[in-house]
């Protein structure tokens, strides 16, 4: 199988003066390595560096083959067309979209140079799984190329609706990209239906919600929720070791009542600033107060070399210090804010520390924190509150759903986390436990595959909690 996505699964990192490369901390790499173990599998994709940077031949038994792209390429097809173009367009046009025929051009150039890698590498009858919005032409490129492919495609943010679509210059070539595939993957069925509907209406094509009828070909649709590898986070939970940092966590944080826990990428559509501001009224009406609760932040660096990612870290961090300025005691601030990644352990660790999990997007493809904070909660403790608007909402019913717009509805939310009775929080979380354990990420990969193989199938329903 060949895995196409717009990054190569490592990174490169100096550890001990010497570098290195290591697995990426990413959701797609932390989503695709665990589900594709075991199978022969070549990875596709750009290694993050200049055009003349050496990429080991595999790394943890996947084979590597790197795209290249210059620092124009860099400006124009990532940092412009996927996300300054499409990346707000689908994400409900939380920030306005920027529309330039340069960053089109750049687009179509790079997504030509994807599909000829995966053309001259795949072997006959191969199976190829593109991802993501930076390579959607990808497939009808390919299928010319190489019509003996078996193409699936999957989109891991959400497909807007039609009336936010159509704003797109270039929305014609971008369906028909996406119908090249055999199968087009969403991570929920409204966003499906969504891409169904649009490519009715501009492209002429036929058929149902599940199944188009396209160019002589027929090319099905569906949703197919991601998830987490829920026994790889149930076994570190269970550790003593990371039990043992969890606990140590909560008295390095001066042995709160409540701790609340937010762990983000630093982006606009993950609506840190709502919940910051609301965990500052709570602290100023007396909800909440710095001897009984604390909120711990984790902000992961993302897209550094966007202006824009710069001013949002800086709106973040000022909103940080407004609170820790009016609600702090001497060595004991009010949010611990972090602008880091943070290694898995420690993460976990995290998860097992928070009496509150936050997860408040403006909106969401699906959210796979949200997912892992209940995988982690072996002992099914906790709250979550979650937004309705990611594709997680739709499975983890029992999560305190939340319209994080709404800032008095979101103090109201995580008011009700905090005071929630111990019996119906643990009946809540053993309900979100099944599901998470029910739909792993393996069973996301096997279904997705399975739809593309056989046909049979048009993804799966978000799984029953009770």
């Amino acid at each position: 199988m060949v895995v196409v996505a717009n990054r190569l699964p490592v990174r490169r990192v100096e550890r001990d003066g010497e570098m290195h490369w290591d697995l990426s901390p990413g959701g797609l790499v932390s989503a695709l390595t665990p589900a594709l173990a075991g199978r022969p599998v070549m990875w596709i994709g750009w290694p993050g560096g200049g055009v003349e940077m050496i990429v080991p031949a595999q790394h943890a038994g996947i084979e590597l083959r790197p795209v290249p792209l210059d620092d124009a390429e860099f400006e124009e097809f990532y940092l412009g067309f996927s996300n300054a173009t499409l990346w707000p367009l689908y994400h409900d046009a939380v920030r306005s979209p920027a529309f330039h025929r340069e960053w089109w051009y750049a687009y179509v150039s790079v997504n030509d140079r994807y599909a000829r890698a995966v053309a001259e590498a795949a072997a006959p009858g191969a199976t190829v799984w593109v991802h993501d919005y930076q390579l959607q032409l990808v497939p009808k490129m390919l299928r010319a190329m190489r019509p003996d492919l078996r193409i699936g495609f999957f989109l891991h943010i959400p497909f807007p609706p039609q009336e936010l679509f159509l704003q797109l210059p270039w929305r014609r070539p971008v369906l028909e990209g996406l119908l090249g595939a055999d199968l087009v993957g969403f991570q929920v069925q409204g966003a499906a239906s969504n891409f169904s509907r649009v490519a009715r209406r501009l492209l002429g094509a036929s058929g149902t919600d599940t199944v188009l009828d396209y160019d002589g070909r027929q090319v099905r649709v569906g949703a197919f929720p991601i998830s987490v590898d829920t026994a790889a986070l149930i076994k570190r939970a269970s550790d003593p070791a990371v039990q043992a940092r969890a606990r140590q966590l909560r008295d390095e944080l001066g042995s709160p009542e409540v701790v609340l826990l937010g762990v983000d990428r630093l982006d606009y559509t993950k609506g840190i600033d709502r919940r910051l501001i609301a965990i500052g009224e709570l602290f100023a009406d007396g909800s909440l107060t710095r001897s009984r609760a604390v909120l711990v932040q984790i902000a992961v660096p993302s897209r550094e070399d966007d202006p824009h990612y710069r001013q949002e870290r800086e709106h973040l961090e000022q909103l940080v210090g407004e609170v820790n300025g009016s609600y702090s005691t001497v060595g004991h601030p009010a949010v611990h804010y972090l602008y880091q990644s943070v290694e898995l352990d420690e993460l976990v660790a995290l998860y097992l520390a928070a009496d509150v999990m936050l997860v408040t997007p403006l909106r969401d493809g699906m959210n796979l924190v949200a997912k892992e904070y209940v995988a982690s909660r072996v002992d099914a403790s906790g709250a979550l509150v979650l937004s309705e608007f990611t594709g997680a909402a739709q499975e983890l019913r029992d999560a305190i759903l939340v319209n994080p717009h709404d800032l008095d509805g979101l103090k109201t939310a995580i008011r009700h986390a905090v005071g929630l009775d111990p019996n119906e929080g643990t009946a809540r979380m053993r309900r979100m436990r099944r599901v998470v354990r029910r739909h792993d990420v393996q069973a996301w990969a096997k279904s997705f595959l399975a739809a593309l193989h056989d046909g049979g199938g048009h993804g799966v329903a978000p799984p029953d909690p009770g």
